[in-house]
């Protein structure tokens, strides 16, 4: 089945805006990177060359043994199928890590025009480190993630007057209407359970079948833990051993990754580079502590301070047990929701272009997310689980403080839209609206 997805728009921007750039297509491995690319080829050009260096390992030697420009495409043209023409080819190179030369090497031809350019690959946050360090101009960067709460909407049959509909009640802060209200936390139930990973989504709608669509995701962590084998083994097994320890730590009372869990005598200085390689690889997100919740809050930023979750929640709750799965579709109201909640409201924000971050003070107390909008303001989130969405003693305590300046805050919870003072109370799934 298609699965809209809303990066979609941002490759069509770049084709109908650029000039001189190719396109580099980042995201861990399984967020749809490859299919959409096709797609969005098979819809926007007459030609199309494809050009896989792990499906032909010999093509990445072929590529990076190029002496020129010219000789490159003269060994593209070879390894493509299809006829290149001129103003109406793009050329996608996919899992382009194999051939790291040939990145450098493309930017002659995109600069000379004539043809499109798209490269994508797994870990490239991982192994083109200095991708970005290139001469301005030379690639635009989309970024991929699972599918947010509003794609698995459209995928599961919600239309799109209904979710217009949410983003107007989002903006004007004004209750759903009951019946719309529940169905969007319907949908929001399975999103926990089921995720965002196009795969994954695609088996659950032809199927409804729980135990597939955790065989898959059991299947996708397995691919995750093969990739940190595979491309950093001096560190690999103490990468893996954070990896796994990621839901554990999330259900602990204040969430933050305790490094003496892993080892009693680790020290983030000693271990930085690992958290680095899984934040670069798209598997994992970090949520950093800011010391004051101030615009910007990357000066406060505490890089050793931070919580870890998952890049997909489906994936996270796929490592409960079978009971969290039944609890959450029984609306169960005796279960901690506190890790999977945060852990949703995390790639939510992270998807929308927002950088993570946390406020704990142990003067004020600890507030689950900090947002910055394009006006320069600060706007602090908690996400509420339970009943008592309304007790919330570190906000209190930050909104009182006149130097801080913050004019309004948001809490996710279960409920409908409810205003009162500088507090909007929000429906756990409208996160999916905050910075669109």
């Amino acid at each position: 089945m298609t699965l809209k997805r809303k990066a979609y728009g941002q490759l069509l921007a770049w084709k109908r805006r650029k000039t001189r750039q190719g396109l580099l297509v980042t995201g861990a491995r399984q967020v749809g990177k490859t299919y959409l690319i096709r797609e969005f080829a098979k819809e926007q050009y007459g030609h199309f060359a494809e050009i896989n260096l792990i499906e032909n390992r010999q093509a990445a030697s072929v590529l990076d043994a190029a002496e020129s420009a010219q000789d490159l495409l003269m060994r593209m043209s070879v390894l493509a199928e299809t006829e290149l023409v001129p103003g109406e080819t793009l050329i996608f190179i996919d899992e382009v890590q194999m051939a790291k030369e040939t990145v450098t090497s493309i930017k002659f031809l995109v600069e000379k025009g004539g043809y499109d350019f798209i490269i994508s690959g797994s870990l490239l946050g991982v192994e083109l480190k200095n991708i970005r360090s290139v001469p301005v101009g030379y690639l635009d960067t989309v970024s991929m993630y699972p599918l947010d709460f509003m794609e698995y909407c459209l995928a599961r049959g919600i239309p799109e007057a209904a979710m217009a509909a949410m983003g107007n009640a989002f903006t004007n802060r004004e209750a759903l209407p009951e019946y719309l209200h529940e169905r969007f936390m319907s949908r929001f139930s399975e999103y926990l359970i089921v995720g965002g990973m196009p795969a994954v989504v695609a088996e659950f709608i032809d199927s409804g079948n729980i135990q597939t669509v955790r065989r898959l995701q059991e299947n996708l962590i397995w691919q995750y833990k093969q990739d940190i084998t595979k491309y950093n083994e001096p560190d690999s097994l103490i990468i893996k051993d954070i990896y796994d320890l990621i839901p554990s730590e999330l259900n602990n009372q204040n969430k933050r990754f305790i490094l003496k869990n892993m080892n009693e005598h680790a020290r983030y200085g000693k271990y930085q580079e690992c958290f680095v390689w899984l934040a670069d690889a798209g598997v994992a997100l970090p949520v950093y502590n800011a010391n004051e919740p101030r615009y910007p809050l990357k000066l406060s930023k505490a890089s050793n301070l931070f919580k870890l979750f998952m890049n997909d929640v489906g994936m996270l709750t796929s490592t409960f047990m079978r009971d969290t799965t039944i609890a959450i579709l029984g609306k169960a109201g005796d279960v901690n929701y506190g890790s999977i909640y945060e852990n949703m409201v995390a790639q939510e924000l992270a998807s929308h272009g927002h950088e993570l971050y946390y406020y704990r003070s142990k003067k004020w107390g600890e507030l689950d997310f900090l947002v910055e909008t394009k006006e320069g303001r600060v706007i602090p989130i908690e996400v509420k689980s339970g009943k008592a969405y309304k007790r919330h003693r570190a906000l209190d305590n930050v909104l009182a403080i006149p130097e801080y300046g913050i004019e309004e805050a948001m809490v996710f919870h279960d409920g409908n839209v409810l205003q009162e003072g500088k507090v909007s109370y929000l429906p756990i799934y409208m996160v999916s609206q905050v910075g669109l």
